[in-house]
């Protein structure tokens, strides 16, 4: 008679290796995702192309390019979407607790160029990053009629 290919013990010794290497994967996640906040120039909020007005980094970023400085582009760089998981990349997500700062393509939560409720989070988020990376920023341009 031919012995089985895997008995009960290696079913779950595997099975224990397959959960560890998950486990593993899930902290080598969060890590990442806490790298952020040691390094607030990784945060995808503060990448271009950027999702709406006042968002951009440097001078000259902004989609007008005339922008006397970080914080006062007048619009959206990012491709304007209106649904759900229509961003092209990461950090161009418009909406959802932290707008902007999605991890990847498809995995925003709504519109770009943002809402007011959105864009007010995200402004306030973008403010705290760059004072944490001591990067100085203007006001924010007006929001247009």
């Amino acid at each position: 008679m031919d012995e089985p290919l895997i008995d009960r013990r290696h079913f779950s010794k595997f099975t224990l290796a397959a959960f560890g290497g998950l486990l593993a994967g899930t902290q080598v996640g969060l890590a990442a995702d806490n790298d952020d906040d040691k390094n607030p120039l990784k945060n995808p909020l503060l990448s271009d192309p950027h999702i709406c007005r006042g968002l951009n980094t440097c001078k000259g970023k902004g989609k007008s390019k005339d922008n006397a400085c970080a914080g006062q582009g007048a619009c959206a760089t990012a491709k304007a979407h209106s649904c759900h998981a229509a961003n092209d990349c990461r950090g161009q997500g418009g909406c959802g607790a932290k707008p902007g700062e999605n991890t990847c393509k498809a995995m925003g939560k709504c519109a770009v160029p943002l809402q007011a409720p959105a864009w007010k989070k995200a402004r306030k988020r973008f403010e705290e990053l760059m004072t944490k990376a001591g990067k100085s920023f203007g006001d924010a341009p007006p929001e247009k009629d």
